[in-house]
């Protein structure tokens, strides 16, 4: 089982109710099998002005396979107009945690 076949979602969020409902509909559609969650100050343009922001920043846990779903899911629930979803790779990994991602996750 190649870890290459993993990866981690990132997606950050504003409020308490939209970070509940993407973790809720990530995990009982089976998209992610680990969803963590990090207080962040972000910092950026938008529109023209430099923003800062609290933020609730979701590490979902998933498979390449899902990846497709896994944006679709988070762009149709998120309050953001251009939500963060970002793709990473999980390069290598404990084989018994990512067989524990593998079968907590599946294409739908």
């Amino acid at each position: 089982m190649g870890a290459e076949r993993y990866c981690v979602v990132l997606t950050t969020t504003d409020n308490e109710v939209n970070t509940q409902t993407l973790i809720t509909s990530l995990l009982e559609q089976r998209l992610a099998a680990c969803v963590q969650t990090l207080p962040i100050n972000s910092h950026y343009v938008w529109e023209g002005k430099v923003c800062q922001s609290h933020e609730t920043l979701l590490v979902i846990k998933t498979q390449y396979d899902c990846y497709s779903d896994v944006e679709r899911l988070i762009a149709s629930l998120h309050t953001y107009d251009v939500p963060e979803i970002i793709q990473l790779p999980i390069v290598d990994g404990f084989h018994p945690y990512l067989a524990w991602i593998q079968h907590h996750t599946q294409k739908q």
